[in-house]
């Protein structure tokens, strides 16, 4: 089998640190997390950015599987009293990179007090990691607020690899990464697809209802070694509520939201919809009883949706990923729109008939 591990590493090249502290404003830079299992393509991925010709500035962080693509373990010095220091390395393409040993909040604040300007920032994570403190570290952390942003996740699969990857533990009491990675997800990348394909008709759509099935919302891409579009992955504003746009096209789509239990884990997505308007303080009660009190016994991953809520003239979008979440007037109705709440939940356990009937109790024509 080809490791990831034999790519040929970038070529790095040592800038200096920068002691003038008059830094330079910019608006805040979107950060992209890359999950997957070892072996599915992250590092291929994080490779295939660093070599682009692109013409971006992007800087990447890496785990302390940074190695693996290059970047040596040299690039970590102990300071005095073996405190670590972080270096950035300047890469040909002038993207820059470093790998991380301790705080990761430490380090996007030491990045975006550099005077380079920046694109864009991936955050490679390790290979079992479940996104999401990181993602709710980076969403909501008051200090970084105002320069990074959460753009979005994207998880990298082996198409050859999935569906074992899937059935590891199933029947036990704890589900594999897998079903997080997937379930978290913005954007699949569905990589090996020849690999795959060599099997004949059907077995890349039948991966593709398997994702689905778990996270009706993301969006797979085909890829072989990620050789993907960067405008693709990139600048994708999954967490900006107030650029409802995205949101609300995803919550229009026509084909059916919610899905059948079909895995022994129960990891699915459901939609619910009810019209007429919510009160917002009730509808922030109701969702903190089901994402931080368990109430129903459901483990919500992910939460998406739009609201029609009382006394207001504006749409409201709700994003939560596990106990975080955010409600937003993002733009007032417009008069032909049918005013509707609507909202998707992802996670483990869930109960449709509960969701629908606490809805439906919220709403008042």
């Amino acid at each position: 089998m080809e490791h990831e591990e034999e790519e040929e590493p970038p070529l790095a090249v040592k800038i200096q640190s920068h002691d003038d502290e008059s830094i330079s404003q910019q608006s805040s830079v979107g950060v992209t997390l890359i999950t997957g299992y070892l072996g599915a393509g992250k590092s291929t991925l994080v490779n295939h950015i660093l070599n682009s010709q692109h013409g971006k500035r992007i800087a990447v962080i890496l785990n302390e599987f940074g190695e693996e693509i290059g970047v040596e373990r040299a690039l970590i010095n102990e300071g005095e009293g073996g405190a670590v220091v972080e270096e950035w390395v300047e890469l040909a393409n002038g993207c820059i990179c470093c790998t991380v040993k301790h705080s990761l909040v430490q380090a996007l604040e030491q990045l975006v007090q550099r005077k380079e300007r920046l694109d864009h920032i991936l955050l490679e994570t390790t290979g079992l990691a479940n996104p999401a403190p990181l993602a709710s570290i980076l969403w909501l952390d008051e200090q970084l607020e105002s320069d990074v942003k959460l753009d979005s996740i994207v998880t990298v699969v082996d198409a050859k690899n999935l569906r074992f990857q899937l059935k590891e533990h199933r029947g036990s009491s704890s589900f594999p990464e897998a079903y997080f990675q997937i379930a978290f997800a913005d954007i699949v990348i569905l990589n090996k697809v020849d690999l795959v394909s060599a099997e004949g008709s059907g077995a890349l759509e039948e991966l593709e209802e398997e994702i689905h099935t778990i996270n009706s919302l993301v969006e797979i891409i085909h890829s072989v070694r990620c050789q993907v579009d960067l405008s693709k992955i990139l600048n994708r504003h999954a967490y900006d509520t107030a650029h409802s746009t995205h949101l609300e096209a995803l919550l229009e789509e026509s084909r059916s939201l919610s899905t059948k239990t079909l895995h022994d884990s129960g990891v699915r997505t459901i939609c619910i919809c009810e019209t007429g308007t919510v009160d917002l303080e009730k509808t922030r009660l109701w969702l903190e009883e089901i994402l931080w009190e368990k109430k129903y016994d459901m483990d919500v991953y992910r939460c998406k949706g739009v609201l029609s809520v009382q006394n207001s003239d504006q749409l409201h979008t709700l994003q939560a990923v596990r106990e975080l979440y955010e409600i937003v007037a993002a733009r007032k109705w417009k008069k032909e729109e049918n005013k509707i709440n609507k909202i998707v939940f992802i996670g483990h356990n869930l109960k449709e008939d509960v969701l629908i009937n606490s809805l439906k109790a919220l709403a008042t024509s």
